[in-house]
């Protein structure tokens, strides 16, 4: 039976003697190469992993967006750690009392298998994420998933493994995704990738990923978070005005585009809206997150999705940060995550 539930901050647990999380790490080639959804296949596939947490305890999969990696948390950097405000000691997936298992993406900049520079990848689908991370888990001699928490691409991901192998997951944390993109959506995405083919076709791709990040970058937040931020004045510089807003796009995008290649955003960004599972299909026990704010995955979508699945639970948070609530809303999140993992050690 599905249920919707408001979610309010809870405080977080008294503070506790922290034990010294495990990291393990290492990279793995799937035997045989890999099959893909959409036609295809790769010879050899390399899977870079990383686990964090306590020892023996349960085990939990967290996939982020298409710009994440299998450094969720505790990294030497902590730029380097996409979930560092949701995962870690003492947090709402805390590393004390569960150990976090994540990978690099398929077709992503990572380790794992993908584009190299100015090559032609094949169509990724989330069912090959899924089959990557099952793959990953024999590897690792694993037999079933606490959970897996995803965000984003990640919450997509989380839905087509739970699709195709529901033995092996306790259960489903799904925020800000659902079991098909949305039209909009894919309309700014293909402009992005639009521009990023453009730029590569006329020998000028990170300035092209750079300007796909700045286009990206409004619909991840909100117009409220915008409105605060950046409603300053113009300052005219060599002749031209440069609005605040302006600033924060271009360094946001050059940001990204130093850090990520242009191939690989091609192929993930494609991935999402390639994206369809059966959510009737879908029996796992679902924890299911909407932000009232996402430009990218309505409300009114997630809602659907609760109503397709078997056994869901609906969470309606509020956030100025959007889409990217996921990555940001460290207290609402620890509400959320507190009943469905309450069960922990």
């Amino acid at each position: 039976m599905n249920a919707i539930a408001e979610v309010r901050p809870i405080e977080p647990p008294a503070t506790r003697a922290p034990a010294a999380p495990i990291v393990r790490e290492g990279v793995f080639e799937i035997p045989g190469g890999l099959a893909l959804h959409h036609g295809g296949r790769l010879s050899a596939v390399r899977v870079a992993w990383r686990m964090v947490g306590a020892p023996n305890a349960p085990l939990i999969c967290a996939l982020g967006g298409i710009s994440a990696s299998r450094w969720v948390c505790l990294s030497e950097s902590p730029r380097r750690s996409w979930w560092s405000e949701i995962a870690g000691p003492g947090r709402a997936l805390d590393t004390e009392r569960c150990r976090v298992l994540s990978f690099d993406y398929l077709g992503g900049d990572g380790e794992t298998t993908g584009p190299q520079r100015a090559e032609r990848f094949p169509s990724v689908s989330t069912y090959d994420q899924a089959e990557v991370l099952a793959r990953l888990l024999e590897h690792l001699g694993v037999g079933a998933l606490r959970a897996i928490a995803g965000g984003s691409y990640g919450g997509m991901v989380a839905l087509a493994f739970g699709e195709r192998f529901p033995e092996r997951v306790g259960q489903l944390i799904v925020l800000c995704a659902t079991d098909h993109p949305h039209p909009l959506a894919t309309a700014w995405r293909s402009v992005q990738r639009d521009i990023v083919r453009l730029g590569i076709e006329t020998g000028r791709p990170a300035e092209a990923l750079a300007l796909a990040r700045r286009l990206a970058m409004p619909t991840y937040r909100s117009a409220e978070e915008f409105g605060a931020r950046f409603a300053g004045p113009a300052v005219f510089e060599q002749g031209r005005a440069r609005l605040p807003v302006e600033r924060y796009l271009a360094a946001r995008g050059a940001d990204y585009a130093a850090r990520h290649s242009p191939e690989a955003f091609l192929c993930l960004s494609e991935s999402i809206d390639l994206h369809r599972v059966e959510a009737g299909r879908i029996c796992v026990p679902s924890t299911v997150v909407a932000v009232r704010e996402d430009l990218l995955v309505p409300l009114s979508e997630v809602r659907g999705l609760v109503a397709r699945l078997h056994c869901a639970r609906l969470h309606e948070i509020s956030s100025i940060y959007g889409h990217d609530a996921f990555l940001k809303e460290s207290q609402q999140l620890r509400a959320v995550f507190a009943p469905a993992l309450e069960d922990l050690p």
